[in-house]
């Protein structure tokens, strides 16, 4: 299997390169914005900014694999950041999709992100890929990124939005930014803490692509979860636990939207409960199913 992958370098993108590149069943060809001295395989450089893409580059690929997208962590929201958010993801997604619709031999699958900010805060209400658009920013930048890929289902190509919970990895995303501080004793839970938290391992999450390019019968939303649905108090008190440090520092909801502001608010305050349901329905088994197993494993 050919795959055409954007985003190879990202903190999922990197690893899953890696795993491809290391099974002869499949052949990878990167997607970059620019070329790089360091060895990195197959590379094709592209502009996702541009208005067309040449065609031929899809040429006998078998499935592309969409990954791209602006850090969304990096920078306090002003409403040019937030714009930066949103054209990164949607208007990649859309020359993708547009360019593999005119294709006579179009791939056969297109796998691209989103995440479970498409739900918005919704309490302690259980989400599934049925559970209808929320309200907020992220939630607005997930709608137009899944609908952005129409047009190649219109073409008929199977179409997966992977919507990522929060991503652990010890050497990137949230739980990189976490370590410092509770190594040192200084963590705690933030706001309420009541606040649902869903999560994946960095593992599950590779190991789920592939499962999905594997089984035909997925498609549309998936969500990119562990079943253990836990609380930002229960992560604090899990992570905690694994360090063998105390939890005993809470950050107030005030100071985190003072000092963050709006993705203070979405990104740290916001609850979702989410629940893979189709990942589960077609038979896909977590390496990490519990968030205290996920943390031994990890770190």
């Amino acid at each position: 299997m050919k795959l055409l992958i954007s985003g190879s370098s990202g903190l999922v993108g990197s690893h899953l390169c890696q795993k491809l590149d290391s099974d002869s069943t499949y052949e990878t060809v990167r997607l970059v914005r620019k070329q790089s001295s360091e060895k990195q395989g197959a590379t094709v450089v592209w502009n996702p900014s541009s208005d067309s893409l040449d065609l031929g580059l899809f040429a006998g690929v078998d499935a592309v694999i969409h990954l791209g997208g602006v850090n969304i962590a990096n920078k306090r929201w002003s409403p040019e950041i937030k714009q930066k958010i949103y054209n990164s993801r949607v208007q990649s997604t859309s020359l993708l999709a547009n360019s593999m619709a005119q294709l006579e031999q179009p791939p056969s699958i297109f796998i691209c992100a989103s995440a479970i900010g498409f739900y918005g805060d919704r309490g302690d209400e259980r989400l599934d890929e049925n559970s209808p658009h929320g309200r907020g920013f992220l939630a607005d930048v997930c709608a137009g990124w899944e609908a952005a890929t129409q047009p190649a289902r219109d073409a008929g190509i199977r179409v997966i939005n992977t919507r990522f919970g929060m991503i652990l990895d010890k050497q990137g995303g949230a739980l990189a930014q976490m370590l410092t501080p509770f190594k040192f004793g200084v963590g705690g839970k933030l706001g309420s803490g009541s606040q649902y938290w869903s999560w994946i391992a960095l593992p599950d999450v590779v190991n789920a692509i592939l499962f999905c390019l594997q089984h035909s019968e997925i498609h549309g939303p998936v969500n990119f979860v562990a079943p253990d649905e836990v609380t930002n108090l229960e992560f604090t008190k899990t992570l905690g636990k694994v360090l063998s440090r105390p939890t005993c520092l809470p950050v107030p909801a005030w100071a985190i939207k003072t000092i963050f502001g709006e993705m203070g608010q979405e990104l740290m305050l916001c609850s979702a409960r989410v629940t893979p349901q189709k990942l589960q329905t077609a038979g896909y088994e977590f390496t990490y199913p519990k968030l205290e197993d996920a943390f031994r494993g990890l770190l």
